[in-house]
């Protein structure tokens, strides 16, 4: 996808050049298919607000209702002219009705599209029963459309009846077969028949290869129809198989990307035999970015509801959505939802870890004091429970906040502590994680000579702890440092080994810093041509998960 976006940007970087993006849901969608150039124009819709989308130079303009004559137009051309002529007065009372809304006024000319004999006036006597649902239109659009869907949902068989009110109750913007198998508690193959049903019927959309969702009103027809048939237990019994799939879910695809990091325990009220969907570490990685927005609103929901075990639970099972795709925003409100839970839930360990991950993505945005501050935090919390393991891993932490803040001195004293307390309670890992940091120390001080044994000696054991990912992270920094120490060829091949390791598991933002580093190598060589390519892959895949990281680069780059 990076490598397609930034082939994207550079055949349109000169031309004017207009683009349509309808029904978004993020502003990671729309990131991908910015043209290049200032001639384009970009419009993307969608019923969400997609703040992020201001740090890009977006303008935000709020669409109001269809006005009567825009109304009219869209009922005309999917009636024809003729046919509206005849009924001018009920054709202004059908749009009148349908407030505005495009998908009210596309459903009204469908149906009446579908019985050309029976009069306008007819669907309108239908549309209008009396004033309370005509204030209840006036609000959310639901009572016109409605009528044409309780047809639809009236003739279901029951199975899928009852698939359509469940699937409507889900917090879910999309749902798939193993959702649906799971929200009814049934096999994936009773689940599939079910929603060949509802796709025929037209009440549920096919997206994509398993992928389905609602239009927005006729979720909220599902959701009326769950509220006046399912008992309220019956609907938070649903809810919570599906939290507990996610959560299953996301664990399975923990245990696969990150085996070394340390977990918490899980706690299931429905355990499901429903399998996860991958079976390696890139294809788990890419379901928990595919399903992020839909671990976001599982984890709203369970919070909501005083699920406190299972929020906290669900927010350190994102862990590796988070160490290696970077969506800060997300990052950052799911470890407040989650410290709230751990507090509420009494449960100190899990408290201590909402911190630390929590603390990691808020310096990772850039958001340095508050970052130290909850470091500050769970420091303490790992005295007073007498955790040196713990300890150790908020003493990283704010050595790599000072480091940030431009303090290197006071950074070697925190990452030292957290050597020594590592080293006392016999954790090798924790060492190596901080002699990576004391090795970009001595980096940023022009000392490679003494990086590279830093480096080294932090990749070997990372090596031997069976932690892929943050070898390959002290690999790419040993290549760096041998390149800066003059040894060019060999450090350029580490680097270029470190690439691949992460590109075979997914990790953009990583691929992204290996980049920046092989052009910083290329440029210091004389080698502006392989300087410029190794920045220009860098800045595509930045600008996927980090667009402050892609304009800090593209200011680099353009340096002499």
């Amino acid at each position: 996808m990076a490598e397609k976006a930034s082939l994207w940007r550079t055949a349109t970087a000169g031309l004017r050049l207009a683009v349509m993006l309808d029904s978004a849901f993020t502003a990671a969608q729309i990131r991908p298919l910015l043209p290049g150039g200032p001639g384009g124009l970009v419009v993307v819709t969608s019923r969400q607000r997609l703040t992020g989308l201001h740090l890009d130079g977006a303008a935000f303009f709020r669409l109001e209702a269809l006005g009567p004559a825009a109304g009219m137009e869209l009922l005309t051309r999917g009636l024809g002219e003729e046919r509206v002529a005849g009924e001018p007065k009920a054709v202004r009372q059908v749009v009148s009705l349908c407030a505005g809304l495009p998908l009210a006024v596309c459903l009204a000319s469908a149906r009446l599209a579908s019985r050309p004999r029976q009069p306008i006036a007819a669907l309108a006597d239908s549309l209008a029963p009396d004033s309370d649902r005509l204030a209840a239109l006036e609000i959310e659009g639901e009572t016109t459309v409605s009528k044409a869907l309780d047809a639809s949902y009236a003739v279901l068989e029951p199975s899928a009846a009852r698939l359509y009110r469940t699937l409507g109750d889900l917090p879910l913007p999309t749902f798939d077969v193993r959702t649906a198998a799971v929200a009814c508690a049934e096999s994936e193959q009773w689940a599939q028949h079910r929603l060949d049903e509802l796709t025929e019927a037209n009440l549920v959309e096919d997206i994509g290869p398993d992928i389905f969702r609602f239009h927005d009103l006729v979720r909220i027809h599902a959701q009326s129809c769950a509220r006046n048939t399912e008992s309220e237990d019956a609907r938070s019994r649903t809810l919570r198989r599906v939290t507990d799939w996610y959560l299953q879910t996301a664990t399975a695809a923990e245990q696969l990307i990150t085996p070394a990091q340390f977990t918490l325990p899980r706690d299931y009220t429905h355990p499901s035999s429903v399998p996860a969907p991958f079976t390696v570490e890139r294809e788990a990685l890419g379901w928990l970015d595919a399903h992020r927005n839909h671990l976001m609103s599982v984890l709203r929901t369970a919070a909501a509801r005083g699920w406190h075990t299972t929020a906290w639970q669900l927010v350190d099972a994102m862990w590796p959505l988070f160490l290696r795709l970077r969506h800060y925003d997300l990052w950052i409100e799911a470890h407040r939802i989650g410290l709230d839970a751990a507090r509420h839930d009494a449960h100190a360990d899990a408290e201590r870890q909402m911190l630390n991950s929590g603390a990691i993505g808020l310096a990772a945005a850039g958001r340095t004091e508050e970052a130290a501050d909850w470091y500050a935090s769970s420091l303490q919390a790992a005295r007073d429970a007498g955790d040196v393991r713990d300890e150790g891993q908020a003493l990283l932490g704010l050595g790599g906040c000072r480091l940030d803040a431009g303090r290197p001195d006071e950074a070697l004293r925190h990452l030292n502590l957290a050597v020594d307390a590592w080293q006392a309670c016999g954790y090798p890992r924790g060492v190596a994680l901080a002699r990576i940091l004391l090795g970009e120390i001595a980096l940023q001080r022009q000392d490679p000579a003494r990086a590279i044994p830093l480096f080294a000696q932090a990749h070997e054991t990372l090596v031997a702890v069976s932690d892929p990912h943050d070898a390959a992270r002290a690999l790419a920094f040993l290549g760096r440092a041998r390149a800066q120490e003059g040894d060019h060829a060999r450090g350029t091949g580490q680097m270029r080994e470190a690439l691949e390791v992460f590109r075979a598991s997914g990790a953009a933002h990583w691929q992204a810093r290996t980049l920046e580093m092989l052009g910083d190598s290329a440029r210091a060589q004389g080698d502006g041509d392989e300087a410029r390519t190794c920045y220009a892959r860098a800045r595509s895949l930045y600008e996927v998960t980090s667009p402050a990281d892609a304009r800090r680069l593209e200011r680099a780059a353009t340096r002499p």
